[in-house]
């Protein structure tokens, strides 16, 4: 039996659960779901794993120091040196117990960079001994308080009760969910500083821009193939449905209503035929797939209720991706202007300039413009962001209104 409506729209939403990707992010959720989840654990062996580089580097040492005399020192440098390649790698390694996010921006080859490389050095010199005592100090003091009844089993006289040291084992236990919270608070801030010492910032950056480019190029080619199914597929089907139906009103009486009720058909029909192409030509315009920014935008504006003059002046095709995000700019700023403006005239300037298109629409009307108001500046905003671009807005009480987006055309 289908679900009525009203019943789907009283629905309670089930709560979106984000999933943890580090230590401190697990910290923020709630404590029944922390405490049993395989964060503390991670937590513990990241920070246990940092004994191991220490624990290689003397074993391997230890000959060397045999040797003794004024070689001892070289060649405690070239061991060093010799290991630090692995353990830049083993730190790159260990890294992903307390942070699953993905590392970006690090050399591929074998030879780690300079940051890496420090990393490990300060990693290997004094960080793990911070690590260690942390581990000791959380875990020593409930492990302790959890043994007493094993370790004073007897009570002789000036010692405690055996009723004591079942007290303290249950404070021990209790100590245990404190322990764990502050292994993954010093795990998650351990991993974030390590992060921030071998990840350069500009790098990442770097790498977040390429995705994002990824994800508008797949999003773009998406919305094509959407647009090429409505053009060939439902708006075809329209065309021949108008065509039997233009048939079959020919083969009745003019006047009969059989005829009056095909005239009503074929009249809906044509009117989904031109909402249909009305959409495919919000979906990707095809002027703009064939013949680019500039004539686009004379497109739009020519259909525009507020007379529009149009100055885009480009000396090559733009990629896809800016071509698109640009003409979304255009439409949707024209309709604001028709919309909330009251401008009698405006204008659409577009030119190169650096490497960015910069493009302009001003208009004539009485100012204002708020992107809390509901304008639709901020989704402007936004999908001007998704290409790396900006959006800014001049529009003081009174007028005019400048909308000046600026869109890189090369990431």
């Amino acid at each position: 039996m289908a679900t009525p409506l009203s019943a789907l729209a009283s629905a309670p939403v089930p709560p979106v659960t984000l999933v943890p990707r580090t230590a401190l992010d697990a910290l923020s959720g709630p404590p029944q779901r922390f405490l049993a989840s395989a964060w503390p654990w991670r937590s513990l062996a990241y920070l246990l794993a940092g004994i191991v580089p220490s624990l290689a580097f003397a074993a391997v040492l230890a000959p060397v120091r045999a040797v003794g005399g004024l070689a001892a020192a070289p060649l405690s440098v070239v061991v060093a040196a010799v290991l630090l390649t692995p353990l830049a790698r083993f730190e790159r390694w260990r890294l992903r117990l307390a942070d699953r996010q993905p590392v970006r921006g690090l050399p591929d080859g074998w030879w780690p960079g300079w940051r890496e490389a420090g990393h490990a050095l300060v990693a290997l010199v004094a960080l793990w001994w911070a690590d260690l005592l942390v581990v000791a100090a959380a875990i020593a003091g409930p492990a302790v308080l959890i043994l007493s009844p094993v370790v004073q089993p007897t009570a002789p006289e000036g010692e405690a009760t055996l009723g004591q040291t079942f007290v303290a084992s249950a404070v021990g236990l209790l100590l245990v969910p404190v322990a764990a919270y502050t292994l993954a608070a010093w795990a998650g801030a351990r991993a974030a500083m390590a992060r921030a010492m071998i990840v350069p910032q500009e790098a990442e950056m770097r790498e977040i821009a390429r995705s994002r480019a990824r994800l508008v190029d797949a999003f773009e080619a998406e919305r094509r193939r959407i647009e090429r199914d409505l053009h060939d597929g439902a708006q075809q089907r329209l065309v021949a449905l108008s065509m039997k139906l233009g048939l079959a009103g020919l083969d009745l009486p003019p006047a009969s209503p059989a005829a009056v009720r095909l005239d009503e058909a074929r009249e809906l029909a044509g009117q989904a035929l031109a909402e249909l192409r009305e959409l495919i030509r919000g979906v990707h315009p095809q002027v703009l797939a064939d013949r680019g920014l500039p004539a686009a935008v004379r497109d739009v504006a020519g259909r525009s209720p507020v007379p529009a003059q149009v100055h885009v002046e480009l000396d090559r095709r733009l990629p896809e991706r800016v071509e698109a995000a640009a003409y979304y700019v255009a439409c949707e700023a024209l309709a604001n202007v028709a919309k909330h403006s009251g401008a009698g005239s405006c204008a659409v300037r577009g030119r190169l300039r650096r490497g960015r298109l910069v493009l302009e629409i001003a208009d004539d009307g009485i100012g204002g413009a708020d992107p809390a108001g509901g304008t639709g500046l901020t989704g402007l905003a936004d999908r001007v962001a998704a290409v790396g671009g900006t959006l800014t807005v001049e529009s003081p009480c009174g007028g005019p209104t400048t909308v000046r987006a600026q869109i890189p055309c090369e990431w």
